[in-house]
């Protein structure tokens, strides 16, 4: 009997995930884990790790005494310690390819929201204001924008196809897909993020949490962005210095943002970001529908029965191609 570790999970039951596991002679031990301590102790005799928010840092791979895979749900393997699992020889797998059109459908209803002010004259009306909320320049026509784009993966992609109908200008930054390529897209490639920022209207960002990416929109960034610009992040919250966009935005230099992630989440009650009207705020919602969920259970439990039938690894995210 193999026993899978699920650390963590915001789903009302296993059903999925034991439908698929339980005929392999797979045994699930759910948890609720949230700190390495309560981590340490679970993850020790566990053949297989599912995790979703866990923190499982070098601390807790170190007490893995027969582990051989760890599988994120979800997309982000950032609460995963990469480099210790690979050094251990544990293989590091996610499910990439779910929720694709969820976040891309977010990505545009943010922006069309932080366009045409939709929270400001929302928050107006209901406060007994008839009219507009917002100065005429700040309701903005998306034909008439630059966006720009920072990531051209399976969202990114799916971002700017969708962007494409509305006839804007759509300006991408990724340094791994060719010009060409964003030219078939229907958008520009641009040659340096300093460019990009300097050009757009509003900027969407689309990639990982890594140690270059982290941080990456700060200060200095939004120091080059046309003043009243647009930021909208559905990735990760600390892709952006919170503190530095707080302070766009208290300044005027940012005009408004919508987001979906923030650093640190869940957002602390007082956080400036609440109070600000012109800021549209979701709490990690862009992956979710019925379909996403199910595709991201079934991709996680199916990488562990792959695991378990003896068959190649998908999507392993380390480097560890063979299970030890």
């Amino acid at each position: 009997m193999k026993t899978v570790l699920v650390t963590d999970s915001s789903f009302a039951d296993l059903a999925l995930e034991e439908a698929i596991l339980s005929p392999l002679g797979c045994s699930l031990d759910p948890r609720q884990c949230k700190t390495p301590d309560q981590l340490v102790p679970a993850a020790r005799d566990a053949d297989f790790v599912l995790t979703q928010f866990a923190p499982v840092n070098r601390q807790v791979i170190a007490a893995m005494n027969r582990a051989t895979l760890i599988v994120r749900y979800g997309v982000g393997v950032d609460n995963v310690d990469l480099d210790a699992a690979r050094e251990r020889g544990i293989a590091v797998c996610n499910v990439p390819d779910y929720c694709v059109d969820e976040v891309a459908d977010q990505t545009l209803a943010f922006i069309l929201a932080a366009t045409r002010q939709v929270v400001p004259n929302c928050l107006g009306l209901r406060g007994g204001r008839w009219g507009l909320a917002v100065t005429v320049p700040e309701m903005k026509t998306l034909r008439e924008l630059t966006v720009g784009v920072i990531g051209l993966g399976r969202i990114g992609r799916e971002v700017v196809s969708r962007l494409v109908p509305f006839r804007c200008r759509i300006l991408v930054f990724d340094p791994v897909v060719p010009p060409a390529q964003i030219l078939a897209l229907g958008a520009q490639a641009a040659p340096s993020v300093d460019q990009l920022l300097s050009e757009c209207d509003l900027l969407t960002i689309h990639c990982p949490s890594t140690p270059r990416t982290r941080r990456m929109i700060g200060r200095r960034e939004f120091g080059r962005m046309k003043p009243g610009a647009i930021l909208v992040n559905v990735s990760r919250g600390d892709i952006v210095d919170t503190a530095a966009l707080v302070e766009a935005l208290e300044s005027g230099r940012l005009g408004a943002a919508a987001l979906d992630v923030c650093d640190p989440e869940p957002i602390p009650a007082d956080h400036p970001l609440l109070k600000m009207p012109k800021v549209t705020l979701a709490s990690h919602i862009a992956s979710v529908s019925p379909a996403a969920q199910r595709k991201l259970r079934e991709g996680a439990a199916n990488a562990i029965a792959r695991a378990v039938r003896g068959e190649g690894l998908l999507n392993v995210v380390n480097g560890v191609e063979r299970l030890r």
